[in-house]
């Protein structure tokens, strides 16, 4: 028998005879051996081995022969060319990239939020939410909506959105805001909600930046310019770094000069001059992708509200509203005495710096201060009322509290004196009476002067009392106004007088001259009540294809017919007149101070009353014109007798004990309608 071991490539063993003898270890390591020669990988390391050789080993002091196979590297030749090794070159140079992007949009975000005050972050954070939005309505805009629970859960996520990107931006974003707050009435009612927020007070800049639009300005220092000082030096005027009242654009700090007056100090926020070119241009953009995307022609009339809203921002333009309002005011007997237009220093305003006078006053959202009893002198005015001297500031509480507070100094007096020792008293106005003036006022502006100011929500007013007990009404920030073309308002003028008369052919033959498809709904949306007086074909129409739907598909089908209505109203773009937009806005707004204060007064024929007579005192019409429209105003005067008798039969069910009043029952009849139209409506915009 002869067997051939595998060895190691050091020494191989033979074995001659099956009695050769061998010890245990010797025995064990062959047969490991054997068994490791039969594994694959050594029987394919055979292949490999020289032929075999003889050599002599020893064991335990005997020698042996064995074939001993060595172990040849192969040939250079024989082996492939070596793999090149790996340098992960596309890997390197994704990470690269990655790395540069990282570094340049590093760069661009701190360029950004120190030379353009984050316009390119703003607009960027805009155009991502906007597409959100969008795409968000495209998919779930539909009876079922296949991501979300209903159509109401889509619009809650939505102005929540649309709420958080406003407020996070800021600035200008906050006007449109406002903007959409009150037109909100025409919204879901989801938005309603979320957007009547929109009238909180912005946060205000540190007064380093308000110090900083001085210089920039004048070339002055505030102490230069305003003839203060912060350390109460003598014969110095004071200011209070610690804005009084902070908007959306601007930021107000009580002074006292030198001479003793008290101003008003308005201060643009600095990055507002920055930032609102880029806000608007962003605004088209997006304007323009909606009116594609949702077929609202929306997009023609951005461009003036554009144009408005960057007026708003130069503070010049809103000093000659401001001069001028002051003068129509002054020359109409009707309402001098009663209205008040704060004095500006031209000497210390410019463009993004106004300077008026300071108004001590109530604002017209604090109803219990209007109405609580009066506990001051009598014959005796709130302070500042008609030219009234403010009590001296006391200088040296002025030291005493720029010492122990420093950067949180409230330096303006208190003067609450007549509100009486406990603090309990008030005004004690008539609210019919401060609602009378504030109704007579805008009339004035929209049908007799066509000058009209577009934001008289109730943080622009301040009611003062006379000495004779009567409310005075003070009007300010004059940045948005709309000047009406003469043709224009006397259209306006005859079409609101139509209202009150159902003169259907004369409304229709005017808004058709406007481009507008739809008479009653627009007479609805302009006296903010049902327009009865037409055919009514537009509701029953709507109420027919309403009827058989279900609760889902119902209001899927009504919001369609709301983009319907907008559609008809905005039929023709080019004949539309631009003005509209902000006149809606100014007589929701005073609607909704009407109805806030309890309407008051009967807010449709005062309207009505002053759209006849200034068709009688307009300047620009012949003597033939206004003697024709003189003889239609007497016989107007009596059509408007049966509104009384309607607005006194509320005023008794209120005194008999009922809750609702004239506007709260024409909401209520307008929400009915709008139901049935497409959309809920709310007018409560200033509540909470």
């Amino acid at each position: 028998m002869h067997r051939t071991l595998y060895a190691h490539p050091r020494e191989s063993y033979e074995m001659r005879s099956p009695g050769l003898s061998l010890c245990i270890p010797c025995i064990a390591r062959l047969q490991l051996r054997s068994w490791y020669r039969e594994l694959p990988h050594t029987r394919k390391l055979h292949t490999l081995r020289a032929p075999t050789s003889k050599l002599r080993t020893k064991h335990h002091g005997r020698s042996y022969h064995s074939d001993f196979k060595p172990f040849v590297p192969p040939a250079p030749t024989s082996l492939p060319k070596p793999a090149p090794p790996k340098t992960y070159r596309r890997t390197r140079k994704t990470i690269r990239r990655l790395l540069y992007l990282a570094i340049g949009l590093g760069i661009a975000f701190e360029v950004d939020k120190f030379f353009l005050y984050s316009s390119l972050t703003r607009s960027a954070r805009t155009f991502w939410l906007g597409s959100l939005v969008a795409t968000d309505y495209k998919i779930n805009f539909r009876p079922h909506p296949p991501l979300a629970n209903s159509i109401q859960d889509l619009h809650t996520r939505n102005a929540e959105r649309l709420f958080d990107l406003l407020r996070t931006n800021g600035g200008l974003y906050l006007k449109i805001g406002q903007a959409i707050a009150m037109q909100s009435a025409i919204l879901p009612p989801e938005f309603q909600k979320m957007f009547s927020k929109m009238f909180d007070d912005a946060p205000q800049n540190d007064w380093k930046d308000a110090e900083r639009v001085i210089l920039e300005d004048f070339g002055k220092t505030p102490e230069e310019l305003f003839g203060i000082s912060f350390t109460s030096e003598p014969g110095k005027g004071v200011m209070e770094r610690t804005a009084r009242a902070s908007a959306s654009v601007a930021q107000v700090h009580w002074a006292r000069l030198s001479d003793g007056r008290e101003v008003a100090v308005k201060i643009q926020k600095r990055e507002i001059a920055q930032q609102v070119g880029w806000d608007l241009w962003t605004f088209k953009v997006v304007a323009r992708i909606y009116t594609w995307l949702f077929d609202i022609p929306l997009y023609s009339l951005v461009p003036y509200i554009s144009e408005r809203l960057l007026l708003e921002t130069d503070f010049v333009n809103e000093a000659d509203n401001s001069e001028r309002m002051a003068g129509l005011v002054a020359g109409e007997p009707r309402l001098s005495g009663r209205v008040y237009i704060p004095k500006v220093y031209r000497e210390l305003s410019s463009k993004r710096i106004m300077t008026a006078e300071w108004i001590e006053g109530v604002r017209l959202w604090d109803k219990e201060t209007l109405t609580r009893p009066w506990q001051g002198r009598w014959r005796q005015g709130s302070p500042g009322c008609r030219g009234a001297p403010l009590d001296a500031p006391n200088r040296q509480r002025f030291a005493e509290v720029i010492r122990n507070h420093p950067s949180e100094e409230h330096l303006k007096p208190n003067r609450e004196w007549w509100k009486g020792v406990n603090g309990t008293g008030g005004l004690g106005v008539s609210l019919k009476d401060t609602m009378q003036t504030m109704v007579d006022l805008f009339s004035a502006q929209m049908f007799l002067w066509g000058c009209c100011h577009c934001d008289p929500h109730p943080g622009n007013i301040f009611i003062r009392r006379l000495p004779s007990g009567k409310p005075e009404l003070v009007l300010i920030d004059h940045g948005l106004y709309v000047q009406m073309q003469p043709e224009f308002r006397h259209q306006y003028s005859l079409f609101w007088k139509s209202l009150m008369t159902f003169d259907n052919k004369t409304i229709s033959e005017i808004v058709q001259s406007w481009g507008i498809n739809n008479p009653d709904v627009f007479a609805s949306a302009t006296l903010m009540k049902p327009y009865t007086g037409g055919d009514g074909s537009t509701s029953a129409g709507i109420k027919r294809t309403m009827s058989a739907k279900e609760q889902q598909e119902r209001t899927y089908e009504m919001q369609q017919q709301m983009r319907k209505g907008i559609r008809d109203i905005l039929a023709d773009e080019k004949k539309w007149p631009r003005e509209l937009i902000f006149i809606g806005r100014n007589m929701r707004i005073v609607q909704g101070n009407n109805q806030y204060l309890g309407a008051p007064v009967n807010r449709i024929k005062i309207m009505g009353n002053w759209a006849s007579r200034s068709l009688v005192d307009s300047p620009d019409l012949s003597y033939g014109a206004k003697l024709v429209n003189l003889g239609r105003h007497i016989l107007f005067k009596f059509v408007m007798f049966g509104t009384d008798v309607v607005f006194y039969s509320t005023k008794i069910a209120q005194f008999l004990g009922r809750k609702s009043n004239l506007e709260d029952d024409m909401e209520a009849s307008m929400k009915k309608m709008a139901g049935d139209m497409g959309f809920e409506l709310n007018h409560r915009v200033f509540e909470g």
